[in-house]
């Protein structure tokens, strides 16, 4: 199963993250998000081969092309209401991005908003519904996601936490293809607790079933 690591900022906390054997990296470029970032990241040695996803909210296509390029992205996740067309946009700028579509939820209703995008985006991203962008801590009932009968495979976010290993091995579902932490791991907004992170990884054997 695949572990993303969202929110990250600082250089040197990237870089143990990524020693840690994450398979992607968030940076997040909403400006009201706590987790800001402003300034370019470049790569180092430890997070060559971690994937680097770009999170936007109702962005414009060229502020996110240009983002993917200073940034180096393989992956651009949209945590807005952009549209089907905003997707299929963005693949037309850049072919090679694999696009995430985040979906808030708040009850099985808002599993079916995943119609809109099937065949327009690479993976789903289901998140807790809450006034915040994203990074609530809270989770939804997982239990919901048993609505989702698409092909298209999703990371499942939202308040997991340490004491949530068992849990998540525990899910099933066939599109389920991985998991996305960020603000039960922090010291700060931006700077994950790294022993936290160790512990909730060798628990799980990196959450692998």
């Amino acid at each position: 199963m695949l572990v993303k690591v969202c929110g990250m900022r600082e250089p040197e906390n990237i870089e143990q993250v990524a020693q840690l054997g994450v398979d992607m990296i968030g940076f997040i470029f909403y400006p009201k998000s706590p987790r800001y970032v402003s300034q370019a990241v470049s790569r180092s040695d430890a997070d060559r081969k971690v994937c680097r996803v770009g999170v936007f909210v109702n962005d414009s296509i060229p502020d996110m092309v240009d983002r993917i390029h200073s940034f180096s992205l393989n992956a651009v996740q949209l945590h807005g209401g952009e549209s089907r067309e905003v997707c299929e946009q963005l693949r037309e700028a850049n072919g090679e991005i694999k696009i995430i579509k985040a979906i808030s939820v708040s009850d099985a209703g808002d599993i079916q908003k995943y119609k809109e995008y099937v065949g327009a985006v690479d993976y789903f991203l289901f998140d807790t519904k809450c006034k915040t962008v994203g990074g609530s801590g809270q989770q939804f009932d997982w239990q919901v996601l048993d609505e989702y009968d698409g092909d298209v495979p999703f990371l499942l976010s939202g308040g997991i936490g340490p004491e949530d290993v068992s849990r998540v091995r525990s899910f099933h579902h066939p599109e389920c293809i991985g998991i996305d932490l960020n603000s039960r791991f922090e010291i700060e907004p931006g700077v994950k607790d790294v022993e936290k992170l160790r512990k909730f990884l060798l628990k799980g054997k990196k959450v692998k079933r």
